[in-house]
């Protein structure tokens, strides 16, 4: 009767004067992709109308795989699809014609597979859910192997560890060797979840035979998405295979990962070192570790250093006082003079955090003395990041050392050359007034601001003004 395809009936057809067949399907397909839920839902349950005003070869050759195309979506959505689709086969055209229903519905399947599984005992599995499984882990289209991949954890727990040692084990070994990358992708994510949850008497010998060999060859994935995945989760078979597996088999894996040309995977082990420090010992970590990581804090791409600035106080938890100072003191020392704003205001709030973390007399012996050596830089933006340090370490490091070494740098700050340091000079004692005792505030800082407050450059006047007024120092 007519003859536009489902797919270009747009938006708004169903308002427009054309042909008043379309109009129900167009209202309805509307609806099919509308964003709230409830009204997908009631448009769904309305399907074989459209089918039945459509006919039973568009509705195979045009209905099904816009529905297909249109709906990766809630669980309550897709369950109610596949009921409709389940009553279907007269409005395809009767049983040969079955088959087109089953292409749709394998999607489907997948998603309702692993519903169904966790409602049926046990020895129904087999042969109710398993073959469909079965079938979908090896579908000849990438977007049903994907679901199964993306599942394959709550599959797992749904069918128990008979099955997930006889069908599941070959199963996934084949998911992490699919020849499409999105597919190996979701299969690597789940890499430890599946791991984990293995039954305890095989794990060890499952992990070792099947699963490592095939982790193995997606280390050195030509897809740099597979490999970010595998690091995301890899460093978690440490706790699950113990010290000697760990260091025999896995170590020499992290390091090829840590070496990748990938900044996102070698930053997905760095982040997750910690569970493999607890399983290994930090000295066997760092002399195959420490190379990977200096590199990656010179890397020509600032991003790559800010990322790395980031996990430093992390790493400096994991690696201990003594092996940070000997180490990586000098890196983050360095950080403080690149030539990127970003990553000198990320080195100083690092500093911070190490404080936070190593205590302040640590930061009196080893920090400090570094930080004020830069206030004599000839480079004033180095000057200013000695004054941005004393505002992040001054709280950390309490009274004593701010007033006794920080404080008389400040002052001396206050005549340099260069209005834009003298300004954050008035800006730093501001910061710092509330770790000062009352004392000093009033017989030492109150002096210099003043001194500020009639400086001929305006944004030193009005910052100074402005710290007398938040000091109370009027």
């Amino acid at each position: 009767k007519n003859n536009v395809n489902i797919k270009e009936i747009g938006p708004g057809m169903a308002g427009a004067d054309s042909d008043d067949s379309l109009y129900p399907i167009a209202v309805l397909i509307d609806e099919l992709r509308n964003e709230d839920v409830q009204l997908r839902l009631n448009s769904i349950k309305k399907l074989s109308t459209i089918a039945l005003a459509l006919g039973v070869e568009r509705t195979r050759t045009e209905l099904l795989p816009f529905l297909t195309d249109t709906i990766y979506d809630e669980d309550e959505v897709l369950l109610a699809l596949a009921e409709q689709l389940g009553n279907f086969t007269m409005l395809v055209g009767g049983p040969e014609y079955v088959h087109c229903l089953l292409d749709s519905v394998r999607l489907l399947a997948v998603e309702a597979g692993v519903s169904i599984a966790t409602l049926l005992p046990q020895e129904d599995l087999e042969a109710l859910v398993m073959p469909t499984l079965r079938q979908a882990a090896e579908d000849k289209s990438w977007r049903v192997r994907y679901m199964v991949a993306d599942k394959f954890s709550d599959l797992q727990k749904a069918v128990g560890p008979e099955i997930t040692k006889n069908d599941l084990v070959p199963a996934f070994q084949n998911l992490l060797k699919d020849c499409e990358a999105e597919v190996r992708a979701a299969a690597a994510n789940k890499v430890k979840e599946f791991c984990e949850n293995l039954p305890e008497d095989s794990r060890e010998t499952i992990i070792m035979t099947h699963i490592l060999p095939c982790v193995k060859e997606l280390v050195s994935d030509t897809n740099q998405h597979v490999k970010s995945a595998l690091a995301s989760v890899i460093m978690g078979l440490s706790t699950i295979l113990g010290k000697d597996n760990t260091i025999e088999h896995l170590l020499p894996l992290f390091l090829a990962q840590l070496k990748d040309e990938c900044p996102e995977v070698r930053l997905n082990i760095i982040s997750n070192l910690d569970c493999v420090n607890e399983v290994i010992g930090i000295r066997q970590l760092s002399q195959s570790l420490l190379p990977a990581i200096v590199e990656l804090a010179e890397d020509a791409k600032w991003r790559v250093r800010l990322a790395i600035i980031e996990y430093m106080p992390l790493l400096a938890g994991q690696l201990g006082v003594e092996f940070f100072d000997e180490k990586l003191n000098s890196l983050c020392m360095a950080w403080l003079v690149d030539h990127v704003y970003a990553i000198r205001e990320a080195a100083t709030c690092n500093l911070m955090k190490l404080v936070e973390k190593f205590g302040a007399e640590w930061a009196q012996n080893t920090i400090v003395p570094k930080v004020l050596g830069m206030a004599n830089d000839p480079n004033y933006l180095h000057r200013m990041t000695t004054l941005f340090c004393i505002n992040a370490l001054s709280e950390v490091c309490g009274q004593e050392i701010t007033t006794k070494h920080m404080l008389p740098v400040v002052f001396k700050m206050s005549n340099d050359q260069v209005a834009n340091v003298r300004f954050n000079v008035a800006k730093s004692l501001q910061k710092i007034g509330p770790v000062l005792d009352s004392n000093c505030l009033q017989t030492e800082v109150k002096p210099v601001l003043e001194k500020l407050a009639s400086d001929q450059d305006m944004d030193v006047k009005y910052f100074a003004q402005e710290a007398i007024s938040v000091l109370s120092l009027a």
